[in-house]
């Protein structure tokens, strides 16, 4: 019975010992420019007017994922912003590294 026992621990072992991928290995990422049309700092999105994303998308105006905070709230209405757009295998999506191209005129 012995013999039995260790085998099922060694099997057990491998399969917690399994390498897995991150899921950001999976991300992909695609660069953004555009202009800022409005923020939601309660859901944490920004309306982005961008330009095509050549293998991604046509140049659409629709809302984004923020997730850092410090992000989302510099940036305002009007900004002209380049970002990157990270997406990840699920289909969910957001934008990081937002850099300011020019501010908005007040």
């Amino acid at each position: 019975m012995k013999p039995i026992l260790f085998i099922f621990a060694f099997t057990l072992c491998l399969a917690c010992a399994r390498d897995t991928k991150p899921s950001s290995a999976t991300e992909k990422h695609y660069q953004l420019s555009g202009k800022v049309v409005s923020v939601n700092a309660k859901e944490q999105t920004a309306a982005i007017d961008a330009a095509a994303i050549p293998n991604f998308m046509e140049a659409m105006t629709m809302e984004y994922p923020i997730k850092s905070k410090a992000e989302l709230e510099s940036l305002h209405p009007g900004d002209r912003i380049t970002a990157t757009v990270d997406v990840s295998d699920d289909g969910s999506y957001s934008l990081s590294h937002i850099k300011l191209q020019s501010a908005a005129k007040k």
